[in-house]
């Protein structure tokens, strides 16, 4: 004669029980990992394309300019669409059919927010912007422990925010917290 085994009710109950507290405890921290993850990478993305730009403008001796489009031909003032780096050779400030796209970006995804200068930012031969300008990335739920800034100079140097007193939120080149909207 063969015994059965298998699991009493209260042993399943206390093994859920268990799972519960489990999946309450680690599924805040894996949001907050995944949002950190995606925000940062916006970031070094657009550190990338921006340093880009400016190595494009000493390199060539030429303006080199990045702003957000949403077609790949007009700049437009809304940075959460996909950016665009091409050389301005006529000096216009806007992209002609004669002017080639060196870089761009994808669209940010829905959950980021990305703002920033009214204009586009241009670089000129030396590196050097005419205004310095701030990048902020920050997620859809507003909270300022995601905000992120890309900073760039009047030489044209970019820097990406810190969080120097640890406690939790990042600062511009300033010091200031940065918020989000």
């Amino acid at each position: 004669m063969r015994k059965q085994s298998g699991l009493t009710l209260l042993e399943l109950l206390i093994s859920v029980a268990i799972i519960s507290i489990l999946i309450t405890v680690v599924a805040p921290n894996v949001r907050e990992m995944l949002i950190t993850n995606r925000v940062i990478s916006q970031i070094n993305e657009l550190s990338a394309t921006i340093q880009y730009a400016r190595s494009v403008a000493v390199n060539e001796r030429t303006t080199t300019i990045v702003c957000p489009t949403s077609n790949f031909s007009v700049c437009s003032n809304n940075w959460s669409e996909a950016k665009m780096v091409f050389n301005d050779l006529n000096g216009n400030g806007s992209r002609d059919s004669d002017e080639e796209i060196l870089a761009g970006t994808e669209i940010n995804e829905n959950i980021l927010i990305t703002t920033g200068p009214a204009q586009e930012i241009r670089f000129n031969q030396s590196g050097a912007t005419a205004s310095p300008a701030t990048l902020k990335v920050c997620h859809n739920s507003n909270e300022a422990k995601f905000a992120r800034a890309v900073v760039i100079s009047l030489q044209g140097r970019v820097k990406t925010s810190r969080d120097t007193d640890n406690d939790g939120i990042y600062e511009d080149n300033a010091g200031t917290a940065l918020s989000c909207p």
